[in-house]
C-alpha cells in the first residue's frame, strides 16, 4: 500500500542517523512495527491481577513422574 504522508524532515534525518536502516521507508516501517509491540504489551500489562488462582494448586505435583 503506498501512502503519503508528512513527516518533519529533521526528524526523520535525526532517526536515520541514529538508525542501521538505509531509507525513510524502512525506518518507518521498524517505528510502526516498535510502535505496535509496544502497545501490545502494554495491554498484557493490564492483565497483571485480573486472573484468579487456585490458592491449593500445586504446580510441583504435575511435575512427578506417575
Amino acid at each position: 500500500m503506498v501512502t503519503n504522508i508528512n513527516i518533519d524532515e529533521k526528524l526523520l534525518e535525526e532517526a536515520l542517523v541514529l538508525s542501521d536502516y538505509s531509507t525513510g521507508n524502512l525506518l518507518i516501517e521498524a517505528a510502526l512495527r516498535e510502535y505496535i509491540q509496544r502497545r501490545q504489551q502494554l495491554k498484557v500489562l493490564e492483565l497483571f491481577g485480573t486472573i484468579d488462582y487456585e490458592e491449593n494448586y500445586d504446580y510441583k505435583q504435575q511435575r512427578q513422574k506417575i
